[in-house]
């Protein structure tokens, strides 16, 4: 109990430190989607795409983060073209941030679709409240606290590019255009560059096989992460190719961070998703941070009459 008070009290002083430049959300299973980060990524061709991730970091101690996204997207094949809308929400302790956003990409793909190049461009609104009613300092008289409440808007946008080849994909990315060459003291979100490299090999009948490394900088940090995962198939003898069934993954941050991955096809257009995240650069027990996982989609009629409009028929990791 001592323990969790320790951390609740470093964590408040964190949180308030941070709505003067804090970092974007961490999600672990964003091997999954990307899109929060990298607006290309909605490119999936020919049908309507559902995704929600939860983030419920440290659980057991009040004021530890939690983190939602939801994403809506749509492929439409005669205008090369995908449209979405985005909202996260970002709850830390005595700050909460709203960021809703919509956004755009555009695909190039010669007539053989064996490879695919994507350009992407959100825009939005970033909300931040902070809510100084909720601290509990031991010194309350301290100067550098601030107990009223107050909520900033500012625009923004993220734009990003994703080579999509049937073995690699490659992508690059930049979040909150508006706050470049911004100090990091605005009340405001800094701007984040990520750049990441997946090969991903599904010739086999029974598995599917990725292995990726993302590089995230922002400001003078940089975090490296690398993730496996492998997803196991069901061959069915039926022309649109064997099923798949679950996929197991683990990922490595260099923040001193890991995390098994888990999902399970409830449908082949269904999908929910599990990870673990332990942080072993904490120098006190913890009870790790849980990510729940759903996607779902819904193929268009394009879909069913264009066998050629997708680099591969498996979803992407």
């Amino acid at each position: 109990m001592k323990t969790q008070r320790y951390l609740l009290s470093i964590l408040l002083l964190a949180c308030y430190l941070s709505v003067f430049g804090q970092a974007d959300i961490s999600m672990t299973t964003h091997w999954y989607n990307r899109a929060n980060y990298n607006p290309a990524f909605i490119a999936r061709t020919d049908y309507l795409y559902l995704f929600t991730n939860v983030r419920k970091q440290w659980v057991g101690i009040d004021g530890a983060p939690t983190v939602m996204n939801l994403q809506a997207s749509e492929y439409i094949h005669s205008m090369r073209s995908a449209f979405g809308v985005s909202l996260i929400s970002d709850q830390i302790g005595i700050t909460n941030v709203l960021n809703p956003s919509v956004q755009y990409a555009y695909r190039i793909a010669p007539n053989s679709e064996e490879w695919a190049f994507s350009l992407g461009l959100s825009a939005g609104i970033f909300a931040r409240t902070l809510n100084g009613s909720l601290l509990n300092p031991v010194n309350l008289n301290d100067p550098a606290l601030v107990y009223d409440n107050r909520t900033i808007y500012r625009p923004d946008s993220n734009f990003g590019v994703e080579f999509q080849g049937k073995y690699l994909y490659v992508g690059l990315s930049i979040t909150h255009l508006f706050a470049i060459g911004k100090s990091d003291n605005t009340f405001e979100n800094t701007s984040h560059r990520y750049g990441y490299v997946i090969y991903k090999n599904t010739n086999s009948d029974y598995f599917n096989f990725s292995a990726g490394i993302e590089v995230v900088n922002r400001l003078n940090l940089t975090t490296i992460e690398a993730n496996s995962m492998i997803r196991f198939k069901q061959p069915t003898g039926l022309q649109a190719g064997p099923r798949e069934l679950f996929d197991v993954g683990f990922s490595v941050i260099s923040s001193k961070q890991a995390a098994l991955i888990l999902g399970y096809n409830i449908t082949s257009n269904f999908r929910i998703g599990y990870s673990y995240e332990y942080d072993y650069a904490l120098k006190s027990n913890q009870n790790g941070t849980h990510e729940i996982v759903l996607e779902y989609r819904i193929p268009t009629k394009a879909s069913s009459t264009c066998n050629s409009c997708m680099v591969d028929p498996n979803w992407y990791f």
